[in-house]
């Protein structure tokens, strides 16, 4: 097989697995008792900040914007990344196409609930199969540490890793929690950066009021 051939099998799975996502979630969006997305179940849910009904609230987001996304073009769904927590969505991802990466994130803003939209697709050429087995190692092994992190309540946090910078969104306890947090995240391997958009949990920017069109 050559190296062309699976890189273009490589980008047709992420895009396969992309649409089994949204298949999965999109009857959450009218069912509040339904579980809460891949991997969350609705006990994991009420003991994050953001409770039950945000867990479902984002689910409900992720499935308009990806039907969004599908909508205009499948390729956005295989390059960017979401993590939505408490109406606050984190756009990740790898494209050469720099008006790709701008439709990618006014369609996010077109989703009923968004608080906010943050981009950060990177316009690069990186990517492929190494890296992306090199950035899920790095994301399993960030979720794995802060599990077992004394003092960490690591259900309020989103990780996705991106050619090696990891991203993360969600809710600290407090200043402490997230240094130790970060420094966690720094200290693992192949780490080439670590942005954070998390917030604290008395920030009342958790608090603003979802966009309206």
């Amino acid at each position: 097989m050559t190296e062309r051939c699976a890189a273009r099998r490589f980008i047709d799975s992420r895009r396969a697995l992309a649409l089994i996502g949204l298949l999965a979630a999109a009857p959450l969006a009218g069912c509040v008792g339904a579980a809460v997305g891949a991997g969350a179940t609705a006990g994991v849910a009420a003991v994050q900040e953001r409770g039950i009904k945000g867990a479902v609230s984002d689910t409900a987001i992720r499935a308009e914007i990806n039907h969004y996304w599908l909508q205009k073009d499948q390729a956005l769904l295989g390059d960017m990344n979401l993590q939505i927590h408490e109406g606050r969505v984190l756009v990740t991802g790898s494209t050469k196409d720099a008006d790709l990466r701008a439709e990618a994130i006014t369609l996010a803003w077109k989703a009923k609930g968004v608080r906010e939209v943050i981009n950060e697709v990177e316009i690069s050429s990186e990517g492929g199969i190494v890296n992306y087995a090199r950035d899920t190692a790095i994301s399993a092994e960030l979720r794995t540490r802060l599990l077992f992190a004394k003092e960490v309540q690591s259900v309020n946090y989103s990780i996705e890793t991106v050619n090696g910078v990891v991203y993360l969104i969600g809710v600290a306890q407090h200043q402490e929690e997230l240094d130790r947090v970060l420094n966690i995240a720094r200290n693992i391997a192949n780490v080439r950066r670590v942005v954070s958009h998390v917030l604290m949990k008395d920030d009342p920017r958790r608090f603003t009021p979802p966009v309206t069109s």
